[in-house]
């Protein structure tokens, strides 16, 4: 009879759907995975390949000590060999759900090469039908399942993990003698040996392997069909199983909730009144709290929701956000670009102002040099003369020819000065009063053509702009607009204060022709900035309270950042205070600035003034002391330098009490008073001869003082700083009275009452009997 070709099967992939349901029984999850060490005398069949379906493509072999018990079969007759293939046949099913959930809880996971070596070894001298017939399926006995349980019971009670005690009892009563022989029978883990090289096989062994690699080849499509079949009763039973244990479940459970009915036997504890009125008491407490505050927020919504809706309601009546947006994106674009272009054009701006103070710096210094070597040529002149006269030589004075020619010109220039005043009809005119400020007209034309091509480039600077970034007029226009359009942004963003530095460049391009010390030099408020800057102000649309703190200072921020720093630099370097006319000019821009725009910006130019005053008191101021014989005569050499000098001097102290009313008292008297009249013109007088010239140089000293000096009614002696001149005074008067030049007398009189020397002029009236007098000192 022909032999039925052996049985295996196709591996199913590890990612199949069933893998975990094949491996794992459902009613014991939590038995442990130990692997089996299979027995000297065990024997592992190629058919028990079927038992891992879902391991991969490759082949895996399995061992199990099943494989032992059903060892003898491989031994029976040839003959039976057909009914064995039909038993196992039968057997197989039933082996197969068994094994894979045997196999999967007990952990037997071992390399099929090394199985397949051991047991070739062991069984080289088998014949191959006792191969072909050992490669059945093994069912296990009782034994050996009830030993696998006994396991997970003793993992379940010890916390998830095997115990290395392996001779505790088991909870399962009747296998206790049978499950500790099989313990006692398997091998340690350190007894088991661990083949590292696969062992030589035989060519027995070969050819079985081919043989049965050939049949799985051949049986593949009819295996795929056999699994198939073998899949879906595993499932069935599981399903069984899962609905038997759900049974249980639902039995106990209510069996459980019968057993907690209510037992109405049970007694409470007795009701206290006051402590359920007390936690009422606090229930409600807290309900009306949380309603409190539940209120508090919805009156905080309707709030909210009022609020909303009226910024949705101012939103839609004000104006276009759109129109706004285009005017504060225009204003920031203009603003960029101003000062892009006046920071490109301050340089120019800078150079033209440095070109022209230099100018006019080279014209102040030519005037200052010349009269002082002309003062000092000419004083070196009169002492050769003065030492020639004391010698008695005939001999002429030796003069160098720079002398010669200094003292030449300065003649000539005198002359020139002398004739213009006799046709203009000023006969009462005194030498050395007069400014020596003519150039030559070489010179002259020099300054006068530097000065023009300066102004011609001041003129290139801004014409590549456009005027809405030139003209002051236009760009306070730009800004004015924003006022009247959206103040508030426009009062929040300071403009007052970026106004100021904006204009400063603009108007000191305009200033480079401007020179306060001309008498014909246009007023600030007659400059077009000036006028441009007052009608904006003026414009302004804000409340009384703002314009102080705002748009009105912008005036006198202009003028602090942008005409006291060029007044300053004129006072310092190029003015003149023995200039009559130049120290007229000054005073009249300097009041109308110091007086109207008073700010702290003010002390710098004050003190800037006192310095250079003090500094021409020091340099300029010269009178010489000759012997009466010397000036006697009045038109010799000696006596009128010393005139003019004197008068010069003269001339300088009125220019310094022109400032009275801005700079302070205290300084015009210690730098009139102290530092010129007491040292200078003093000693000038109290070595001329007594008479109508000396009266009449006191009347000038004297119309010099300001007279709110001397306004206090009840004042009856003058300011200490006069002392001096008071005894002077009274002594010329002493001396003169006894000249019998009554008329001189009188005017002494009127000089001390003028200045308040009330009490000197009575002591004097009453010490010489002057009777006639004493009607002036009444009248005051």
């Amino acid at each position: 009879m022909a032999q039925k070709p052996k049985r295996t099967f196709r591996q199913r992939r590890a990612d199949s759907s069933d893998s975990d349901g094949g491996r794992e029984s459902p009613t014991e999850p939590g038995a442990p995975r130990e692997q089996a060490a299979p027995g000297p005398a065990e024997k592992r069949p190629p058919a028990e390949a079927a038992r891992r379906p879902f391991r991969g493509r490759s082949r895996v072999w399995a061992s199990s000590r099943r494989a032992a018990r059903a060892a003898p079969c491989a031994g029976s007759d040839p003959g039976d060999q057909g009914d064995s293939e039909s038993d196992s046949e039968n057997a197989l099913l039933e082996s197969r759900t068994v094994d894979l959930s045997a196999d999967e809880e007990n952990g037997t996971h071992h390399s099929s090469e090394s199985e397949d070596d051991q047991s070739s070894s062991s069984d080289n001298s088998s014949s191959p039908e006792e191969k072909e017939f050992s490669s059945a399926v093994r069912i296990p006995d009782a034994a050996f399942i009830q030993a696998a349980r006994r396991k997970r019971e003793l993992a379940r009670a010890q916390d998830d993990y095997i115990s290395l005690d392996v001779k505790q009892t088991s909870t399962v009563p009747g296998i206790k003698k049978s499950s500790d022989e099989d313990l006692e029978s398997e091998p340690e883990d350190h007894e088991e040996r661990i083949l590292f090289t696969p062992k030589p096989r035989t060519l027995r062994e070969r050819m079985a392997e081919e043989t049965t690699t050939r049949n799985e080849e051949t049986s593949e499509e009819s295996q795929e069909g056999e699994n198939q079949d073998i899949w879906e009763q595993q499932q069935m039973r599981k399903a069984v199983k899962i609905l038997e244990g759900r049974d249980v479940d639902l039995s106990h459970s209510s069996e459980s909730q019968k057993v907690k009915k209510f037992d109405t036997s049970i007694s409470f504890p007795p009701v206290n009144l006051e402590v359920i009125k007390r936690q009422l008491n606090t229930r409600l407490t807290l309900l009306q709290d949380t309603h409190r505050s539940h209120l508090r927020e919805y009156e905080k919504y309707i709030q909210d929701v009022k609020n909303s809706k009226s910024t949705i309601q101012n939103l839609e009546n004000s104006s276009n956000q759109a129109l706004n947006y285009k005017f504060y994106k225009s204003m920031k674009i203009y603003v960029e670009n101003l000062i892009d272009c006046l920071n490109e054009k301050i340089i120019s701006i800078q150079e033209i102002e440095s070109s022209m103070h230099a100018l006019r710096l080279k014209q102040a210094m030519t005037f200052v040099k010349r009269r002082q070597d002309e003062l000092k040529h000419e004083s070196t002149y009169l002492q050769q003369l003065s030492r020639k006269a004391e010698t008695s030589t005939n001999e002429s004075l030796a003069i160098d020819e720079k002398t010669q020619r200094i003292l030449e010109e300065m003649e000539s220039r005198r002359a020139r000065r002398r004739q213009a005043r006799v046709l203009s009809g000023d006969c009462n005119h005194e030498e050395g009063t007069s400014s020596d400020d003519e150039l030559p007209l070489a010179e002259m034309t020099d300054f006068q053509k530097s000065q023009g091509d300066i102004l011609q480039d001041r003129k290139k600077i801004f014409e590549d702009v456009h005027d809405d970034f030139c003209n002051i007029q236009n760009i306070l226009l730009k800004f004015q607009q924003w006022r009247e359009k959206f103040p508030d942004s426009y009062y929040e963003a300071f403009i007052s204060l970026c106004i100021p530095k904006l204009l400063n460049p603009l108007i000191r391009i305009q200033l480079i022709d401007w020179n306060p010390l001309k008498q014909d030099s246009i007023g600030l408020k007659q400059m077009p900035w000036f006028t441009s800057i007052e009608e904006f102000v003026d414009s302004s649309v804000e409340d009384s309270e703002k314009e102080d703190s705002s748009d009105k200072k912008i005036l006198a921020a202009v003028i602090n950042k942008t005409v006291i720093p060029q007044l300053t630099d004129f006072v310092e370097f190029i003015w003149d205070p023995l200039s009559t006319s130049q120290t007229t000019s000054l005073i009249t821009h300097c009041r109308m600035i110091l007086e109207e725009h008073s700010t702290c910006e003010n002390e710098g130019l004050l003190k800037s003034i006192v310095s250079r005053i003090k500094k021409a008191i020091e340099d300029d101021v010269f009178i010489p002391l000759y012997p009466k014989s010397a000036v006697e005569n009045k038109t010799s050499p000696h006596s009128k330098f010393q005139e003019r000098q004197f008068w010069s001097g003269l001339k300088l102290f009125r220019n310094i009490l022109l400032w009275s009313g801005l700079l302070r008292d205290e300084a015009l008297k210690e730098l009139g008073l102290g530092k010129l009249l007491n040292r200078y013109l003093l000693i000038a007088l109290l070595n001329a001869t007594p008479g109508p010239d000396v009266v009449k140089k006191c009347n000038e000293v004297a119309s010099c003082f300001p007279e709110k000096w001397f306004e206090n009614p009840s004042m009856r002696t003058s300011i200490p700083q006069l002392e001096n001149f008071i005894q002077f005074l009274v002594h010329s008067a002493l001396k003169l009275s006894k000249s019998e030049l009554r008329d001189e007398v009188k005017e002494i009189i009127l000089i001390l009452v003028k200045i308040k020397a009330l009490n000197q002029a009575e002591s004097f009236i009453e010490e010489y009997h002057l009777d006639h007098l004493r009607s002036l000192i009444k009248e005051v």
